[in-house]
């Protein structure tokens, strides 16, 4: 897939964003998983030789929750949920900065990725089995790098081990995302300069679905 810094591909990989942080907190919040949402980020974590940005989520159909939150937030709406999820979506984008100069880091996340692909090959990608070994992944290559996600919800949930490490997935999957975003060309200013051409991005990404 390469490097191919559009707008349209810098609007699905902060959608993927935006999709994985929009799980940790409704697993936080209610202990759920939306499969439809879930599914397709957990498939981006193993695609690296896709043809398309879009593709990295199994097509424009496996990203639409992400491109309707990243809506919401280009539109500055400031609900308790817009909030939370804008100050993961800033830890996160900063987390990946600190691993992209972490050669170490890199490689080893790369390897335990490939590792896993046999475990979601068997078990599918809500297993136990599969979310344990992301969950792991995760601790033995971000958590190292800080600062460490304060994950807000009910605290009952957060307790409930298989709860966190479904949480713990879905923040390797908006590393990825993170990732993505910054091979299409991603940045701070871009974000600040682009936001009208990515919410008519998302729009017209979402009506193609539709359609």
């Amino acid at each position: 897939m390469g490097h191919n810094p559009t707008v349209e591909n810098r609007t699905i990989a902060l959608a993927g964003l935006y999709q994985a942080i929009g799980q940790v907190s409704s697993i936080a919040w209610s202990g759920r998983i939306d499969e439809s949402a879930f599914d397709p980020c957990i498939h981006s974590l193993f695609q690296f030789d896709a043809p398309s940005y879009a593709q990295v989520y199994g097509g424009p159909a496996g990203i639409q929750p992400g491109l309707r939150a990243l809506d919401a937030a280009l539109a500055r709406q400031e609900g308790q949920e817009q909030v939370e999820q804008a100050r993961y979506a800033v830890t996160i984008l900063f987390l990946e900065r600190k691993l992209a100069r972490r050669s170490e880091n890199l490689e080893a996340l790369r390897a335990g990725i490939e590792g896993a692909a046999p475990t979601l090959e068997h078990f599918g990608p809500t297993h136990a089995s599969t979310i344990a070994r992301l969950a792991e992944i995760y601790r033995e290559t971000i958590s190292s790098l800080g600062p460490r996600i304060m994950v807000k919800g009910d605290q009952d949930i957060l307790a409930n081990p298989d709860n966190a490490s479904r949480i713990r997935a879905m923040l390797l999957c908006a590393i990825r995302a993170a990732v993505l975003w910054r091979q299409a060309g991603g940045s701070r200013w871009r974000l600040l300069l682009e936001r009208g051409a990515m919410r008519r991005s998302a729009g017209a990404l979402l009506s193609r679905e539709a359609g």
